[in-house]
């Protein structure tokens, strides 16, 4: 374009949008995409036209829309568009995109460019429930996935008409937010392509009464960092969050619970088949003995009766000693305010996981924080240290030791 300012060495992205009442959410992302600095190309289907017209695309993006195979044939579109991205997403993922996707079919340019893409590829499915879960669609989804595409776990909520249920795009914000941790490992972090694991996050609470409960300070922030960084590298994820006021990260399939053994069961479920767990979450060690039908009334002069406290269940434990899967890698984490790495490595033996990540918490330390300081000690010895840092830099390192064992078992 004649007198644009286009930084030339701006990460590339091609945005392809697939025919579903969804594809205006894709503005949305594609205006988050060009506001931080991203030369993005997008290449909407026929049927994507149907619902954003090429003049927009054009001028959210300031680019010509690529729409058809023959148009300037002497640049070899079909092959050149994705032979130079850095990035391709498609959002929305139709089922059809999909599947045309999973068997190579290429009758149009956005199928043409998912063929020749050398670079990573994300796919953020919206489609109703039962296309979703269909096996046709079920089975397309594995075979992506297991070549390292990385496909998002659709959200839950309003879909087209009065339908609810699983199949609605995530949010673009959420969608931006994945690209940018794929952008960021420059494709060179699929290990965890065609796995499925399974993130704890949060704090849960114990009910003393309808008003009050038992809890702690623990935000959720560093199990959501480990869900998306996991999302980012190729994994399915299943997040456990224990009530966490966070927006739920993109391709990431959340069950929320608020007890001690709701997350129990939730974790127990969901880790049937998984490859890896990682319990995140600050689980409470202890509940009432007794939930009060009504709110406890304070009454002049007369002290509280105490509390009696019994035991929760030590569900990192359970999972160590009753592995289901052979080869299942399991992430502990442990927060201590004093002898830090002795407490550490006696709850590694104790607990029996395959990994403990250790970190001190208190004094603005951890809990709440956007920065996180840990060591990952390792049931076979090892001792690698976290300096300081955006908590994403140790779901990072969670996550390579994790892929090193896993890919041991395989070996």
């Amino acid at each position: 374009m004649s007198g644009s300012t286009e930084r030339t060495d701006a990460p590339r992205v091609v945005l392809g949008v697939s025919g579903g009442i969804a594809a205006y959410k894709a503005c949305e992302l594609l205006r988050r995409f060009t506001e931080s600095g991203h030369r993005v190309t997008v290449v909407p289907t026929a049927a994507a036209l149907h619902f954003v017209g090429e003049a927009t695309w054009a001028a959210l993006s300031g680019r010509p829309a690529a729409t058809e195979t023959w148009e300037n044939v002497h640049e070899v579109p079909h092959v050149r568009i994705g032979q130079n991205a850095d990035l391709v997403v498609v959002a929305p993922a139709t089922a059809d995109l999909m599947a045309k996707a999973a068997h190579g079919l290429a009758d149009d340019l956005l199928t043409n460019t998912l063929l020749t893409a050398r670079c990573p590829v994300v796919l953020a499915p919206a489609m109703h429930t039962e296309m979703w879960e269909h096996p046709a669609t079920r089975e397309n989804v594995a075979t992506l996935r297991r070549r390292g595409v990385i496909v998002l776990e659709p959200a839950s909520g309003r879909l087209t008409g009065k339908d609810t249920g699983k199949g609605r795009l995530p949010e673009p914000s959420a969608i931006f937010d994945a690209c940018r941790a794929v952008l960021r490992y420059g494709g060179e972090r699929t290990d965890l392509a065609g796995r499925h694991v399974v993130v704890s996050a949060g704090g849960t609470r114990e009910p003393l009464d309808p008003v009050r409960y038992l809890g702690n300070r623990s935000s959720g922030k560093q199990g959501y960092a480990l869900a998306a960084t996991a999302a980012a590298r190729g994994a399915r994820v299943t997040l456990i969050s224990a009530n966490a006021a966070l927006p739920d990260p993109a391709g990431v399939d959340v069950v929320r619970v608020a007890t001690a053994l709701e997350l129990r069961d939730a974790v127990l479920k969901a880790a049937e088949g998984a490859d890896a767990v990682v319990m995140a979450a600050a689980v409470a060690d202890f509940r009432p003995a007794v939930y009060a039908a009504g709110k406890i009334k304070k009454v002049e002069g007369v002290e509280p009766a105490p509390v009696e406290l019994v035991r929760n269940p030590d569900v990192l434990a359970e999972l160590s000693a009753h592995r289901t899967r052979s080869g299942r890698v399991v992430v502990g984490f442990a927060a201590e305010t004093d002898d830090v790495l002795a407490h550490g490595r006696a709850k590694l033996a104790r607990k029996g996981c395959d990994l403990l990540v250790v970190n001190e918490v208190g004094d603005g330390k951890a809990f709440g924080q956007d920065v996180n300081e840990a060591v990952v000690l390792g049931a076979d010895g090892s001792e690698t240290p976290v300096p300081v840092g955006p908590k994403e830099v140790l779901a990072d390192v969670v996550w390579d030791l994790v892929a090193e064992r896993l890919d041991s078992f395989v070996g």
